[in-house]
């Protein structure tokens, strides 16, 4: 079966001769939230202004790491069909050699983006892949039940436990028995990796593996914050939470059964929105820390870019769509409808951003606090890298084996892939 007879269309109605070369391109996303219907608006208003064009959507599964092995297929076939990917931050070094060098077509509008983010792009002097949108994630917080019970915003893991005991009991005792107090991303895949990199970099137990390629991930400051974690199962997470991603945490929020959750800003305008139990009921702050002197918030780096295949036969036009897509009025746009934060500086100041969509500037501190994975100490192992260290915590939180010992496991796994 073809590829093009399993997307989903969008069909330009006139050609302009003279204007430019027709082209017939496909751009492919993995959706979360309401991110498919977000991206059919911006190709509708793309098409309406290259009327020449025919874009078409290829719909991909939420899950990142599904996305990368498809994308991994894809690529090394020389699959022409593709023409622009939908690239997480971390995937620039290892699927760099497929992607279109764009440093030339954007070289009148790169100096407007965040400097660290078009760095974390640029493979040996290429620049692979345009910004889109970055991310990191915050604490989401009931705030109508801290203020019913008389709590404080927690600062610590250990206060977010004992607040979102207190107060799961309690709603659970005046007729709520389905609330939970803290839901989070616990199944195997590359979201666990992000929230178990920010209890460990909060509790001073280093980045798995460091800049300078030290494998930091067996000590006792990472076993402890991963150990804590485990024994949320149950208690003040659902047991279902080890099967969970972004969309799973977030149906148990927005349907008014958690207390806290751990996620991306574009749940932050789903949870205001008009369907939504909670609409108004709740805020965000930092991420908590966790103990002793090298504690901090972390808040894992995440964000999302726009990659030109070289295998494309339109090249001219595929860059064309990428410059749209993450132009000045569309990353506008994204931050007041999905509430994603801009990759451009100047959105941060601007007026109706903040008006519309105040958690944009107010990320601000989250966004400081973000912390890079591993992908660049690891290349091209970055894949491989993430998922024994994934797995290792899942065991950990499917009560099978203590931190220390996965940990250790781990340890060696990871000497074998990358030498010691």
């Amino acid at each position: 079966m073809k590829l093009k007879s399993l997307v989903l269309g969008l069909m330009a109605g006139v050609s302009l001769a003279g204007i430019a070369q027709a082209a017939d391109l496909q751009i492919v996303l993995g959706d979360t939230g309401t991110g498919l219907t977000f991206l059919q608006g911006q190709v509708e208003r793309y098409m309406a202004a290259n009327p020449e064009d025919k874009v078409t959507i290829v719909p991909m599964p939420s899950s990142t790491t599904d996305q990368f092995g498809q994308y991994r297929l894809w690529l090394a076939s020389g699959n022409a069909d593709i023409d622009i990917y939908t690239t997480d931050v971390i995937w620039a070094p290892q699927l760099a050699e497929h992607f279109t060098d764009l440093t030339e077509a954007t070289k009148d509008i790169v100096g407007d983006y965040f400097p660290a983010i078009i760095e974390s792009q640029t493979v040996d002097g290429k620049l692979v892949a345009l910004p889109s949108f970055t991310d990191a994630p915050a604490l989401y917080y009931r705030k109508d039940l801290l203020e019913k019970y008389g709590k404080a915003v927690p600062k610590t893991w250990a206060e977010l436990e004992a607040t979102a005991k207190e107060i799961q009991d309690a709603e659970r005792a005046a007729g709520n028995p389905d609330m939970w107090g803290f839901v989070w991303q616990g199944n195997a895949y590359e979201g666990l990796t992000c929230d178990a990199l920010e209890w460990v970099k909060s509790n001073g137990g280093g980045q798995i593996v460091e800049a300078d390629g030290t494998i930091s991930i067996n000590n006792a400051q990472a076993a402890a914050a991963i150990d804590r974690a485990a024994g949320w199962v149950n208690t003040i997470s659902p047991p279902g939470v080890l099967s969970y991603g972004e969309e799973e945490s977030r149906g148990v929020w927005q349907t008014g059964n958690a207390v806290f959750m751990r996620n991306w800003p574009y749940a932050y305008g789903l949870g205001n929105g008009s369907d939504s139990a909670i609409a108004g009921k709740f805020d965000v702050t930092t991420l908590p820390m966790g103990d002793g002197a090298d504690a901090r918030s972390a808040a894992t780096l995440g964000g999302w870019n726009l990659a030109v295949s070289k295998y494309s036969p339109d090249q001219e036009a595929a860059i064309r769509l990428v410059k749209f897509l993450s132009s000045p009025e569309e990353q506008k746009r994204r931050a007041i409808e999905q509430t994603n934060l801009p990759t451009l500086m100047a959105t941060y100041d601007d007026p109706e951003v903040a008006e519309k969509a105040p958690i944009i500037p107010l990320w601000k501190e989250v966004f400081q606090n973000a912390v890079p994975r591993p992908s660049a100490p690891t290349g091209t192992k970055y894949n491989e890298v993430s998922s024994l260290f994934w797995s290792a915590v899942h065991e950990t939180l499917s009560g099978n084996g203590s931190a220390a010992e996965n940990l250790e496991a781990l340890e060696a796994d990871l000497q074998d892939l990358l030498g010691s």
